[in-house]
């Protein structure tokens, strides 16, 4: 049996951030994530702060990243942060796909989606299984646009 979603609203969308906010884990989380991205590690130039961004990220959002290191060098690689400033759109499909050593190239989608929002929140929503559920739902609920999950 599906759940009917609620239509969004401006009040709903209140509800639903003051109950995250009553949700001290998570509060705590992204303020140090805050304080990480926004003061102490700003840019993307040394490997060694991208590689503690990467894996703060990796390990709060669950994002199952198991060797992390092939994802920072490919951050740093990429010299992200005139795109990032800029809101290049290519950016997170670029941050994504990262080839390991072994030739095997892994597509990382959500975890990038959270690397570019967590350097610029307003440029660059995330998109993680929970999204996507939810994007499915209110399609076959408000038939409010035309794709399929592999869009």
């Amino acid at each position: 049996m599906e759940v009917k979603l609620a239509t969004p609203t401006v009040e709903e969308i209140q509800k639903y951030r003051e109950t995250w906010n009553t949700m001290e884990n998570y509060v705590l989380q992204e303020e140090s994530l805050n304080k990480l991205f926004f003061e102490t590690y700003p840019q993307n130039k040394d490997i060694r702060e991208i590689l503690i961004k990467a894996s703060s990220l990796n390990d709060f959002y669950s994002t199952n990243i198991f060797s992390i290191f092939p994802v920072a060098k490919n951050i740093l690689r990429l010299d992200i942060d005139n795109r990032l400033q800029s809101g290049d759109e290519t950016l997170v499909n670029d941050i994504s796909r990262v080839e390991y050593s072994d030739g095997k190239v892994k597509n990382f989608y959500s975890f990038a989606t959270k690397y570019c929002s967590h350097h610029y929140p307003n440029d660059y929503p995330i998109y993680d299984s929970y999204v996507e559920k939810v994007l499915i739902q209110y399609k076959k609920q408000d038939k409010f646009s035309e794709f399929t999950r592999k869009d």
